[in-house]
């Protein structure tokens, strides 16, 4: 699709992408990027539901090209959000964070950001549309009332705010009257739960359309009423199948194709012979088929479900790596200790590290002698003992003796903290077999639409009935699902190297995980630490 970006890059971009449900919608967006007047190469990872952008040395300055990326991505029927680049982290007590429900598009961020600039102590705001998040710059300590006005002024707007921990570490200690926000995990989890709720509400709508036909196996020829089923199957049709809808007009604007599409249309013939045929039928039940589309929108929410319960373990890896790092420091200053949040260290800072701790940055030791378990860097499962001017990590376990750390790297700078962004690029690395996949899904979506419209015309030219046509056009709809198509390798690379970032293997890059089932030798040398951590005596 595009050149690889050799010496002129001169800049890398990230988006968040909202909307794309398989790999044929991560292709357009893929285009549509390519489009862009500066961009050297454009990728989509399905998986992380994020898109990179490189840019070349004639791109545009960083703002425009923002705002042409995302243009580009809105004309092709998703929502993007720019990912800001890394900066030092502020005062953690001059920022707020909130969870923003009921937005649906770029206006709905640009309002919520408008009236959150304007609450009196508020220096900045940015909403993260693609996250569903709002980021407040406050010119004063965050405090509950203002936290309460924040809040206020988004539901005035029309809109939910739900206020969030976006940095546990620098979180004040919660009071009685000051209770401490919930997490972004804590946030994702009740989403989550909301989610399988609604499949099982879809399930427990269908069963009664379903179990009649278990009954036929045992001799027991029963049926629903024909306005029974109606009810039943239009609440799941368009009620929790109203997202396919949604998201099959976005393709449909964009002059494209993904699986909603497929199962919108499929489901939706299914529904609407069935609402013919009891009109044309009065009183008969033996041409309805409205258990039909309410199985297929149960089964694909389903799948959806299951699909983000797979991308959110996926990531325990990453929640497995940050939880090393301490939420607070004990630094000394002036000869006196005190006890902060992690976020208040600075470079330069004297920190001191008791026996059984795990240190939280970076640093030289200035004073004191011990051992430290440096297994999650090194491997070595025995400690190795430390005095003065010798470097320490971050996350490792200090063993017997008192440390006097001098702060050398903090935050994103430390050692722990890069190789997180490692296990996180590797995660979001495209393998070859996923561009292959790539290519195939682009062309999926309507060579299906083909096959079934080929498949109506046929049954129509052999002389059968509209009903029998249709019914088995709407049978090449609803069993052709790309999803798993393409998401199944994103996937794969994502829990592959969770995996071995838990068992201390790191990943460079996804082409390394594809070709690693070759390996049938690995060389070593001298520097190689292979221990068991299990001393032994030998004779």
């Amino acid at each position: 699709m595009n050149e690889p970006l050799v010496a002129e890059k001169v800049r890398q971009a990230e988006l968040d992408i909202r909307g794309m449900t398989c790999a044929s919608c991560a292709m357009r967006v893929e285009k549509a990027l390519a489009k862009v007047p500066g961009v050297a190469r454009a990728t989509v990872n399905l998986a992380t539901d994020r898109a990179t952008v490189e840019a070349t040395a004639d791109a545009p300055d960083a703002a425009a090209l923002a705002q042409q990326l995302v243009a580009a991505v809105e004309k092709a029927g998703y929502e993007a959000t720019p990912v800001a680049a890394p900066e030092p982290a502020p005062a953690p007590e001059d920022t707020a964070s909130f969870a923003i429900g009921g937005m649906t598009c770029s206006a709905c961020s640009n309002r919520v950001e408008k009236v959150l600039a304007r609450v009196p102590g508020v220096s900045a705001a940015s909403v993260n549309l693609a996250t569903e998040e709002a980021s407040v710059r406050l010119a004063a300590p965050l405090d509950a009332a203002m936290r309460e006005r924040l809040v206020a002024a988004v539901q005035k707007a029309g809109y939910e705010a739900t206020p969030i921990d976006k940095n546990p570490s620098a979180a004040s200690e919660p009071t009685s009257d000051t209770p401490a926000p919930p997490s972004r995990a804590a946030l994702a989890e009740i989403a989550a739960r909301r989610e399988l709720r609604a499949v099982l509400a879809a399930a427990v709508l269908t069963a009664p359309l379903v179990v009649p036909m278990f009954g036929h196996w045992l001799g027991v020829h029963w049926m629903l009423p024909a306005v029974a089923q109606l009810v039943l199957a239009s609440s799941v049709q368009f009620g929790f199948g109203a997202r396919f809808y949604r998201a099959a007009w976005k393709a449909v604007r964009a002059f494209s194709g993904n699986m909603d599409l497929l199962v919108a249309l499929g489901t939706s013939a299914a529904w609407g012979v069935s609402v013919y045929a009891m009109l044309a039928h009065p009183g008969e039940t033996a041409h309805l088929y409205f258990e039909a589309s309410a199985v297929v929108i149960t089964l694909v929410r389903f799948g959806k479900w299951l699909e983000a319960r797979a991308k959110r373990q996926t990531t325990d890896a990453i929640r497995a790596l940050n939880a090393l790092r301490p939420d607070r420091a004990r630094i000394r200053e002036h000869g006196a200790e005190r006890d902060v949040p992690l976020a208040q260290v600075r470079v330069g800072d004297v920190v001191v590290v008791r026996p059984g701790e795990r240190l939280p940055t970076d640093g030289v030791v200035l004073e004191g002698r011990s051992h430290i378990d440096e297994s999650l860097i090194t491997g070595e499962s025995l400690p190795v003992p430390k005095s003065p001017d010798d470097a320490v990590t971050a996350g490792s376990i200090n063993g017997e003796g008192l440390l006097a750390v001098r702060t050398t790297a903090i935050g994103a700078e430390t050692t722990l903290a890069r190789i997180i962004r490692l296990v996180e690029n590797a995660q979001a690395e495209k393998a070859p077999i996923q561009r292959l996949v790539d290519r195939v899904s682009a062309v999926f979506v309507p060579a299906i639409l083909v096959i079934a419209a080929l498949t109506l015309g046929g049954w129509l030219l052999a002389g059968a009935s509209a009903e029998t046509a249709i019914l088995n056009a709407v049978a090449v709809l609803v069993i052709a699902c790309p999803c798993a198509l393409g998401l199944a390798t994103p996937a794969a690379i994502m829990a592959g190297t969770g995996v071995a970032a838990r068992h201390g293997v790191l990943i460079k890059d996804a082409e390394a995980l594809e070709t690693a089932h070759d390996v049938s030798v690995v060389a070593f040398d001298k520097t190689g630490t292979l221990t068991l951590g299990q001393p032994s005596l030998a004779a």
